[in-house]
């Protein structure tokens, strides 16, 4: 039995399986999931598990070099964006954002979308996997 890191085993092995540039992304429980993409459901209820403490332990287990936020976060949920922010200070990681439209779009290519109970707008984010010896 793992002693310490993430116990559920299907976002365990994604991570464990991703590469440099690889992405996956954490949505709120609304994100439409494409079909081609693998589900991870975390939901148990509206607000459980949250988006910021989902991604604050997968954060805590992979290396990211870039994350993708939509444009829409900054006006309608500028308080998640402001978690993320911090979470992600001092870290040297890239932020991009582009229209909740084509941040939808870019989940066809992730390898897992983790869907949470979270029911703020625009609560969703890729991150994409960096190098961790380069």
């Amino acid at each position: 039995m793992k002693k310490a890191g993430i116990l559920n085993s299907d976002i365990s092995r994604v991570l464990s399986y991703l590469g440099h540039t690889d992405t996956i992304c954490i949505g709120d429980c609304g994100l439409p999931i494409p079909d081609c993409t693998e589900r991870i459901d975390l939901a148990l209820c509206f607000g459980e598990p949250t988006f910021m403490r989902t991604l604050s332990v997968v954060a805590g287990d992979m290396k990211v070099e870039k994350i993708v936020l939509a444009e829409e976060i900054k006006t309608q949920n500028p308080k998640v964006l402001k978690e993320i922010e911090e979470l992600f200070a001092g870290q040297n990681v890239e932020t991009e954002f582009v229209s909740h439209t084509e941040l939808k779009e870019q989940t066809k290519d992730c390898k897992a979308v983790i869907r949470t109970g979270e029911t703020t707008p625009y609560a969703n984010i890729i991150l994409q996997a960096g190098c961790i010896f380069a």
